[in-house]
């Protein structure tokens, strides 16, 4: 029987076997580093995949909510105009029955002494023109314009002037020819404004000064 005897010294094979245990460890975490960075960027690709379907869903549906949207504008902008037709409407109406209005609500502030030969009326603006027995009647017509109705606004004396009126052969009064301006608000804005006695927005007229011609 023969005998196997080993030649290489014991700390040769050991330091080879310490060298291929290495090498095998080192491949083994080769393999294995390449499996975990392909199992990560295959992770990290079916994340970014989730991600860019749910881009696409959100961009239809700002896609969609951008021609609700437009819509809606398209609806605000045709309820104006529908309303601007409806208020347009309405003002005719109202101009209709204003002359009816005015020469009602007239009657009711020309003062005693105040007489009104005649009204002129552009739009929204009234031209009267009268003759008063004094001064002082004139600014109390104004008074009443300013702060008595709510359907006037902003009375304006444009003129003034002395005149006199023949009462016989050799009788004569003096007499004050006064041509104002007057502004008038619609039914549906004289509702809206404030009472003529809390509006700041017409000072008190003074009293008018008579002028020659």
């Amino acid at each position: 029987m023969k005998a196997l005897i080993n030649l290489l010294p014991y700390r040769e094979i050991a330091r080879r076997r310490q060298r291929e245990i290495f090498q095998y460890s080192l491949g083994a975490s080769a393999v294995t580093g390449l499996l975990l960075s392909a199992g990560i960027y295959l992770w990290l690709q079916g994340q970014i995949g989730s991600q860019q379907n749910q881009n696409g869903l959100l961009q239809q549906e700002i896609k969609v909510l951008e021609a609700q949207i437009k819509d809606i504008a398209t609806l605000e902008i045709e309820i104006a105009a529908l309303r601007a037709r409806q208020q347009a409407v309405e003002d005719l109406q109202a101009d209709r029955n204003m002359p009816v209005h005015l020469i009602t609500e007239l009657a009711k502030l020309v003062p005693v002494g105040v007489y009104l030969m005649s009204m002129k009326q552009d739009g929204l603006q009234v031209t009267l023109q009268g003759v008063a027995q004094s001064n002082e009647r004139v600014s109390e017509l104004l008074r009443n314009l300013a702060y008595n109705s709510p359907r006037f606004i902003k009375p304006e004396l444009v003129e003034i002037v002395a005149g006199s009126v023949p009462l016989g052969p050799r009788d004569q009064r003096r007499v004050a020819n006064f041509t104002l301006r007057v502004g008038l608000l619609r039914p549906s804005q004289s509702e809206l404004a404030p009472s003529p006695a809390q509006s700041p927005a017409a000072a008190k007229p003074g009293s008018p000064t008579p002028s020659g011609k």
